[in-house]
């Protein structure tokens, strides 16, 4: 399967503040099939920061998918969902909620807020790095994304 984009690269926004899930998601989407640029959001207002290309991301890239936990300190998951999904300019964006969290409560919260999928992160090591794998090929291959020009 080829890569929607040929010759460009994609711009992900991971919001996560675990360094270890971090890593792994790093790892797991650098082994895809598309170029990714990462870019990281070790919380819900930075993410915000550089979603609406404020203070230090005033030159950030508009991110073409935002995988999103949803337990961070200082501005939940469920607050930044609401905040992109509320914002003309950003509410295109696909939001993958990746979380630990099987509570069946913050799912429903999640999809009513337009969340674009819910994924649970496993336990499991290697389950966790194929799940990210998935999410990579299906998002950045098998989807078409909404492009910004560059």
């Amino acid at each position: 399967m080829k890569s929607q984009v040929t010759g460009r690269s994609l711009d992900v926004l991971l919001v996560d503040d675990s360094p270890g899930d971090m890593r792994l998601i790093v790892e797991a989407l650098k082994d895809g099939r598309t170029q990714v640029r990462l870019h990281i959001a070790r919380d819900g207002l930075d993410a915000i920061a550089f979603l609406r290309r404020r203070g230090k991301h005033v030159d950030a890239p508009r991110p073409n998918l935002v995988l999103l936990d949803l337990h961070m300190p200082r501005m939940d998951g469920l607050q930044v969902l609401a905040e992109i999904k509320e914002d003309m300019e950003l509410k295109h964006i696909p939001v993958v909620i990746l979380s630990g969290s099987e509570d069946a409560e913050s799912i429903v919260k999640t999809y009513n807020l337009h969340a674009n999928c819910y994924v649970t992160k496993p336990v499991d090591l290697a389950q966790f790095t194929a799940v990210v794998r998935f999410i990579g090929d299906f998002w950045l291959t098998a989807a078409t994304l909404p492009m910004e020009e560059r």
